[in-house]
């Protein structure tokens, strides 16, 4: 996934700078200046670090900071400033309104590269908010549909559920089921990033629910061989008799033996725009409907909704 830093800087010299030492790197990071009275556009965007210019950006900085800081959605994006000013008051000013960084000028590039890539690195396993799968959780997973929201995207969102996955947990233990949810993650991260768009997004919303959000592509390609490997290689958790007879045997809370298939995916697939959705409320309200259809189909199975107008 890309890191796109917003530069708050009149003159552009900053973004220059930065396109120069990450010029081998621009397809991990993008550099993008607006000046300080388009703050809304860095802030819909959510971006992974902002950089304000002290000496370009013709406002209050501490004012400023704090209005970036008080943004809800990006109460944990990290702020660099970067200034002339060498007044220690003033520095230690900014930096109580929760400013990570402030650089003086004149700025030393390598260090200010390093600093860069450090932030962003550190917020990334931050955000990564489940150890199991080392995939963003819910507040990246709702950042991101609301940015693309915002922005008026057309996107689909692909809720994955694993059935009959608590009868494997009884019967194998949650060990074995830890390594279930770990060879999901990299099935569905693996195709979902084959895909030539590097804005596809993938998270774990936890335990065995995974999400994707990606650009208008080919859907019916991507979940079919998501689930063609899935099934090739979940059966490598069963043990020879539980494969060949195709189910595990689990006791209920009566003590009845009741079998239940092995392990299958289930994906919904949700076309969005922001025509029709304007919240992430009633993206999730409708996932949860095609995602229940799916369900109901046995076996690894997909069920694509696509835009009414």
């Amino acid at each position: 996934m890309v890191q796109e830093i917003y530069l708050i800087d009149n003159n552009n010299e900053l973004i220059e700078k930065l396109n120069e030492s990450f010029k081998r790197e621009l397809n991990e990071y993008k550099f993008k200046s607006v000046k300080a009275t388009e703050i809304e556009v860095a802030l819909r965007n959510i971006p992974s670090l902002i950089i304000v210019d002290e000496d370009t950006a013709n406002v209050n900085i501490v004012e400023f900071c704090k209005s970036i800081r008080s943004n809800e959605d990006n109460s944990i994006t990290p702020i660099i400033v970067v200034s002339s000013n060498r007044n220690k008051e003033h520095i230690v000013e900014i930096l109580k309104t929760d400013v990570e960084y402030y650089i003086k000028k004149p700025i030393d590039e390598e260090y200010f590269y390093y600093t860069i890539k450090n932030i962003v690195g550190l917020l990334t396993k931050n955000r990564r908010i489940s150890p199991l799968t080392g995939l963003p959780g819910n507040v990246q997973i709702q950042a991101e549909m609301k940015k693309r929201l915002l922005n008026k995207e057309t996107f689909a969102i692909l809720y994955f559920d694993l059935d009959n996955f608590k009868a494997y947990n009884d019967v194998y233990g949650f060990a074995n089921g830890d390594e279930i949810i770990k060879f999901t993650a990299r099935t569905i991260t693996k195709h979902i990033h084959q895909i030539p768009n590097s804005d596809n997004f993938v998270g774990h919303i936890g335990g065995d629910d995974f999400v994707a959000i990606i650009n208008q592509t080919d859907y019916d390609l991507i979940c079919q061989n998501i689930i063609l490997e899935f099934d090739k290689y979940t059966v490598d958790f069963y043990n020879e008799i539980d494969v060949e007879r195709g189910y595990v045997e689990v006791a209920n809370r009566r003590g009845i033996i009741e079998q239940f298939p092995l392990t299958s995916i289930s994906i919904a697939v949700l076309e969005v725009d922001s025509k029709i959705y304007k919240t992430t409320l009633e993206i999730g309200e409708m996932a949860g409907q095609i995602k229940h259809q799916a369900k109901t189909i046995p076996g690894s199975t997909y069920v694509i909704n696509r835009r009414r107008f």
